[in-house]
């Protein structure tokens, strides 16, 4: 399963294998599993199932991609980008240790592509990776992504991120679950804290003596949900996280608002009849549609209404303009 693609980050996609586990709130309406699972049949999540290995032909692709390196650059004036494991997660406890081992060999011998490694379970990259492991040397390719969707997950995992020290790290917040403040998180219990957008220097141990600095994120992507069940993002959640990042001199980019788009604030309707999620039917001028409501700031006067009108018709656009930042490495 390796293909061009529409991912907006990306120029490829390659899929070693493919199946999963869900770990996280970021998981419960997965494409992934709804196209290979649902749909095809091509391999069945959840814990206790086997992953399928691709095809040596699609093991090829990259070989491909990697012999059309002056090419593409000569086309587009950079690398080619190769986002690995679309349908499946490269640090998944349940793959077999020699596909993982098969894959680095792949990227090792495909040095003119720059190999993106998005996981959910960033904690297991450190005991993953082949030994010996030397990203600078050996794999100054390899950029190491964590999917983040609420702060929860933010306080937790960016700081094993930034651990990981590839040349590139970047944060995927899709689907966007929530609002989430990357310029300050608690480590240690809250004994320390660190700046991922900025960096965290002048670093000491328990002892007051100097320790290694803590490096900065190099790029965030944001995005809303798409797919059956998709749950909105409210647009002062993207709109932060670009503000957040525009003032660090950090890379964004907005990749897509998803199922919902904004249709503005209007003011609370009495007819209005809310229901869980954050949901409420709302009947205006006879028509009945269904909102995403965020009471405003100014009291509850207005709210904030976000109406399910598919992906395409939805778009990329935030505050008039598409946000493409790119990390370079």
């Amino acid at each position: 399963m390796a293909e061009n693609t529409k991912i907006e980050w990306t120029d490829h996609t390659f899929n070693p294998w493919i199946g999963c586990t869900k770990v996280g709130p970021g998981c419960d309406h997965c494409y992934a599993e709804n196209l290979m699972d649902k749909r095809m049949g091509v391999a069945v999540w959840g814990p206790g199932n086997e992953r399928v290995r691709t095809k040596s032909a699609n093991w090829k692709m990259p070989l491909r991609w990697n012999a059309q390196a002056d090419a593409f650059m000569a086309q587009h004036g950079r690398r080619q980008r190769v986002f690995c494991a679309s349908l499946a997660d490269v640090f998944d406890n349940a793959v077999d240790p020699q596909w993982r081992a098969d894959l680095f060999e792949l990227i090792a011998a495909t040095p003119n592509l720059d190999w993106l490694l998005l996981t959910k379970r960033i904690g297991n990259v450190g005991n993953m990776l082949p030994v010996p492991f030397d990203f600078d040397k050996h794999y100054p390719n390899v950029w190491i992504g964590a999917t983040i969707v609420n702060q929860a997950e933010a306080d937790r995992d960016i700081p094993k991120l930034l651990q990981v020290p590839a040349r590139v790290r970047f944060l995927s917040m899709e689907p966007l679950l929530g609002p989430v403040d990357l310029t300050s998180i608690d480590v240690f219990g809250g004994d320390a804290v660190i700046y991922p957008l900025k960096g965290t220097t002048n670093c000491v141990n328990d002892e007051g003596e100097p320790a290694d600095d803590v490096p900065a994120l190099d790029w965030v992507i944001v995005g809303g949900e798409s797919g059956p069940g998709a749950r909105p993002m409210h647009p002062d959640w993207a709109r932060s996280l670009r503000d957040q990042c525009e003032a660090a001199g950090v890379p964004f980019l907005f990749k897509q608002w998803g199922e919902w788009a904004s249709v503005g604030t209007s003011p609370v309707h009495p007819e209005s009849t809310r229901i869980p999620g954050n949901l409420c039917s709302v009947t205006l001028d006879g028509v009945t549609a269904d909102h995403y409501v965020a009471i405003s700031t100014d009291g509850g006067r207005t709210r904030n209404e976000i109406r399910r009108v598919g992906k395409k018709a939805a778009g990329r656009l935030l505050d008039g303009r598409t946000w493409d930042g790119f990390p370079t490495p």
